[in-house]
């Protein structure tokens, strides 16, 4: 018996299972900031641009609707802001930006432009 018992314990061991190895850690994606887009501003409110932009160069209001526009660094955007047709609060739905010359200009240059101190 003596002779089996060795055995015996190295049977045993072999089907013992294994302790469980936490799983490798999963790498993280990177995120970089998107560049900033008109379509970044759609839906923001007089407030929120004011926010974003500081104080506009020029304010229009044309009945029902408002035009906001902000320069900077040679820049020019034009935000217009209607409201919806149930009424409420004014939103942007549309967006130019153009130089100084009236020729248009990159909106994503603009933007950075106008966001940057």
């Amino acid at each position: 018996m003596r002779r089996f018992a060795p055995a015996l314990t190295l049977l045993v061991a072999a089907c013992a299972t294994r302790p469980e190895q936490p799983p490798p850690p999963t790498p993280q994606p990177i995120v970089t900031p998107s560049p900033p887009s008109r379509s970044s501003l759609l839906g923001l409110t007089a407030n929120d641009l004011v926010q974003r932009f500081g104080n506009p160069a020029l304010q229009v209001r044309e009945g029902a609707s408002l035009k906001l526009q902000f320069r900077r660094r040679g820049c020019v955007l034009d935000a217009y802001l209607y409201a919806p047709p149930t009424g409420g609060v004014q939103r942007v739905e549309h967006v130019d930006t153009r130089w100084p010359s009236g020729q248009d200009a990159d909106q994503v240059a603009c933007l950075t432009a106008l966001e940057s101190p």
